[in-house]
């Protein structure tokens, strides 16, 4: 063997220097000779120690986190129905042992240096069980599970499972660090063979192996380290690039600090008509089958994750040389397979860039995955896999070994279950033969349901369908959804609008105050007011501001503390007919000034005590309403008869300005209206209540607060200046009898530390709590059930302010409500909102997707950020949406990730 010249060459290659070895590399590269054109010598002798393949690396780093793993365990099955001859298939595994090294290899730890050393003998005992069929699958399993110890051989172990006198199952399991799946298909195929001759006396000399897995090995690094993949490397760097992105696929579960590699599988067969489009359309295309696919699957992925830089993990059989084709070892590779998608590219783009890739990783495929990723030094984590998390294999002819081979007096075939592993969060293996295409979608049940794979399945299919049909659609008109799906989405998750006539709060505030006059309004500390005094202090400023001009469009700021005072100037402005903007005294100086000239409001009602912190213009006129005492005494005190216009203004709140200066939200008359009714629905509001009045008049939660009460009868029991800590609340719940409180989630997470904190203790008349304003923590509902307040009813409100302060509500009272849940739950939409979550595209996104989330709403959205025409445009335009959050939906949830901008 060693006399062909260009073994020798190798053989002497291999024996260089390493500087000798890239300055070798370097000439045949500048000659257009490429070393891979070279034989693989046998040259595992001439060493003293055989040092791992780049992949062996891996696995012994993966075998030392977790030895106990049965991960990277190689399984195979065999059913064996008939006559068994036991020794012939013992001798038969011995043949199998003494002809492949590899399985007769075991790892050696000496200080820092591993090697692989290969015994000259070793033997695989076979281990007889009795069983019965029900118990098979769990006896396979248990078989497959067992840990192997990396430094002990054979790396191998046999069991037969005897089912009966003539039934068997043959259980084989190798480790991944001497074996792959092509590697098992060679042993069960050789078995065979050998068990076929040994059980009818006669010899079977099989075909010699020119060179053993340990040449391979050294072969690998010589040739690698002289300079192919430093030359490989630049391409696979060039096209990733620094960044490793993590595709965001919506989960079910939140994602584990560490992987269990638990998995399961969801069967699709595609039905022969789409199978002969897929073909069909391949071929016209100059792709492949497999190209077609993943750029299906990319497709796929785009759409549900939102992200256009897409990474897909393909393997390879790496057996593109004669010496491999029959040996027993690890040569699979994986590469990343790389696409930038954009919804305006059609597909056939797509697939002509999946096809360019495809074949430029062929040309660079024997770069092993373990060096790409220490070059490329992801952030490494225990969670998920580094480069990429998704997988897709494809294979041709996969069912042709299925049907079983029949021998002398038994016939064997392979046994199937379902494998409960998986490396990656989801994988797509396809199989192609000529009796159709076959796909599993394996996930990992850490992350996943079973039906939110099911449905991506169906989502596949949808996709595949529609681009055999119309192939040169662009990706974002591409129907993923079935019409049955858009149906559900748009009308059974979000409730229509009730059709009740809508009244303006302020009109309803005044039936009560003329049905109830003596009934309390308002309670801050010591103080009360009823409904007819505080319906004429308003009805006074209201005639004052009228006459001063104040009605349908007329903004009017508002800059007063928390007292009786504030509420009767916000109902007097919207008795007028007028619109109120919040000013904070306590806002920066900045924030104010652009306020005031932004709103253009011309009057500001303040107090004496406030005016030195406004910086108000000349043309802005101010009212010190505590000093107006004589001014508004000559006003009348009679409801102010105007029409109600619901499309008028109502008020305006600027938002915090987090992305760049504050905008107005403005809210018209007829949003306000609507929500107060709703509200007072969902708050199970009576005239009895209690309300607390917590949030400041600068933020829409204010609104819920003291509208929907008012419009009912019920008191309002007002927060002074001063914000309560935990024990102040307390005191005030109990003192003031409050029922109903809507806190902050922040405030409300001191406020439940606080009753944690102070054990089991009566909390008085409460009954309701609604909490707001950023994510509700996923153990809130159980802390709040420790805390004893499980008689109190918890609820998560959602909603921007350009939807007028709440569009859904979730009942927090069960913790069912967010068991599973990756995000905090937002509940369904109110009634007359409607709550979508779209792509970038504007598509509607299927359960589980990640995009937008768009409010719809006819009649209860902002009408406009306030002097922004082109912003308004950009935000309310798309059809059919008026705000904007990242979300995801789940199928009794919304998630939402964030609030708005």
């Amino acid at each position: 063997m060693l006399s062909n010249p260009n073994i020798d060459l190798v053989s002497r290659f291999l024996r260089l220097p390493l500087e000798q070895r890239q300055q070798f590399y370097q000439r045949l590269q500048a000659r257009g000779m490429s070393f891979a054109q070279l034989p693989i010598a046998p040259t595992r002798h001439a060493v003293d120690a055989v040092p791992l393949s780049y992949a062996q690396e891996r696995q012994w780093f993966l075998w030392q986190l977790d030895p106990d793993s049965a991960t990277y365990h190689i399984p195979g099955a065999l059913r064996l129905q008939g006559q068994l001859d036991l020794a012939a298939l013992q001798h038969s595994f011995d043949c199998l042992l003494a002809r492949h090294e590899s399985l007769r290899t075991r790892l050696v730890q000496d200080g820092e240096q591993l090697s692989q050393a290969v015994m000259p003998e070793a033997r695989v005992e076979i281990v007889l069980r009795r069983t019965g069929e029900q118990q098979l699958m769990a006896q396979v399993e248990a078989e497959v599970a067992r840990p192997f110890d990396l430094l002990q051989a054979p790396l191998l172990r046999v069991t037969l499972l005897q089912l009966g006198d003539d039934e068997h199952v043959l259980v084989m399991v190798q480790h991944h660090i001497i074996s792959d799946g092509w590697s098992m298909q060679v042993m069960v195929e050789e078995l065979v063979q050998l068990y076929a001759a040994c059980s009818q006396g006669r010899a079977l000399e099989l075909p010699d192996l020119p060179i053993q897995y340990a040449d391979y090995a050294l072969w690998q690094r010589g040739w690698m380290e002289a300079g192919e993949k430093a030359r490989q490397l630049a391409y696979w760097q060039a096209l990733l690039g620094g960044e490793q992105p993590v595709l965001e696929l919506p989960l079910d579960h939140p994602r584990p600090a560490q992987q269990s590699h638990r998995g399961n599988s969801v069967q699709v067969h595609l039905p022969p008509a789409l199978v002969s489009g897929i073909k069909r359309l391949a071929q016209q295309e100059g792709a492949t089958p497999f190209m077609l696919l993943l750029a299906s699957f990319q497709t796929l992925l785009y759409r549900y994750s939102g992200q256009s830089d897409i990474r897909v993990g393909v393997p390879i059989a790496n057996r593109n040389r004669v010496e491999t084709e029959r040996l027993i070892g690890f040569f699979v590779n994986t590469q990343v397979l790389k696409a930038d998608l954009d919804g305006q590219m059609t597909f056939v783009e797509l697939l002509q860039q999946t096809k360019r890739r495809s074949l430029e990783a062929q040309a660079h495929q024997d770069l092993p995955f373990e060096q790409l990723v220490v070059a490329l030094q992801p952030e490494r984590s225990l969670s998920h896999n580094p480069l990429f998390q998704v997988m897709f294999n494809h294979q041709t002819d996969a069912q042709g070994g299925r049907e079983g081979q029949q021998l002398q007096g038994l016939r064997v075939s392979e046994l199937d279950w379902d494998s409960q592993t998986t490396h990656f969060d989801l994988s797509l293996d396809t199989h192609e033969s000529a009796e159709g295409i076959w796909a599993a979608l394996t996930y990992a049940t850490d992350l996943f349901d079973a039906a939110t794979i099911e449905r991506l399945a169906q989502h596949w299919q949808n996709l595949l369908h529609a681009v055999v049909s119309a192939p040169h659609s662009r990706l974002s008109d591409i129907a993923m959804l079935s019409a049955a799906e858009h149906d559900v989405i748009r009308q059974q998750w979000n409730a229509p609008a009730t059709g009740i006539e809508v009244h303006a709060v302020h009109q309803l505030f005044e039936v009560q105050a003329e049905q109830h006059p003596q009934r309390q309004a308002l309670a801050l500390d010591e103080q009360a007011i009823n409904y007819g005094e505080l319906n004429r202090q308003a009805n006074r400023l209201a005639h004052y501001l009228i006459a001063e001009g104040v009605g349908p469009e007329v903004l009017v700021g508002i800059a007063v503390e928390r007292s009786f005072a504030m509420v009767v100037s916000l109902l007097a402005v919207l008795k007028a007919g007028g619109a109120y903007v919040p000013l904070d005294p306590e806002y920066p100086r900045e924030r104010l000034v652009h306020m005031l000239e932004d709103s253009c409001v011309r009057l500001v009602l303040t107090q004496s005590s406030l005016r030195e912190r406004l910086p108000l213009p000349e043309h802005v006129s101010a009212l010190d309403i505590d000093l107006a005492d004589a001014q508004l005494a000559q006003c009348a005190e009679h409801n102010p008869r105007l029409a109600f216009e619901p499309r008028s203004l109502a008020y305006v709140i600027y938002t915090s300005g987090s992305t760049g200066k504050p905008k107005g939200v403005a809210i018209n008359h007829g949003a306000l209206s609507e929500f107060a009714r709703i509200a007072a629905d969902y708050s199970c509001l009576t005239a009895d209540d209690r309300v607390l009045q917590f949030a400041t008049l600068n933020f829409d939660g204010f609104v819920e607060q003291l509208y929907p009460a008012l419009t009912l009868g019920a008191t309002v029991v007002l927060r002074g200046p001063q914000l309560w800590d935990g024990a102040e609340l307390y005191r005030q719940i109990i003192v003031q009898g409050i029922t109903l409180a809507d806190l902050p989630t922040a405030y409300w997470k001191l406020f439940l530390q606080d009753c944690l904190a102070a054990g089991t203790r009566a909390y008085g008349a409460l009954r309701q709590v609604h909490i707001g304003g950023e994510a509700m923590p996923l153990d809130g509902p159980a802390l709040w059930r420790r805390a004893g307040l499980g008689r109190v009813r918890l609820l998560n409100t959602y909603g921007p302010t350009e939807a007028t302060v709440v569009s859904s509500v979730l009942d927090c009272s069960d913790d069912a409500t967010v068991i599973g849940a990756s995000a905090s739950p937002i509940g369904r939409a109110l009634a007359g909102r409607g709550l979508y979550v779209l792509d970038r595209d504007l598509n509607l996104l299927p359960v589980g997707a990640v995009g937008e989330l768009y409010i719809a709403s006819e009649s209860g959205l902002a009408r406009a950020y306030l002097q922004q025409p082109a912003l308004t445009a950009e935000r309310l335009s798309p059809p059919p949406s008026a705000a904007r959050a990242r979300a995801c939906t789940a199928p009794v949830t919304w998630h939402a990730v964030a609030l708005m901008e």
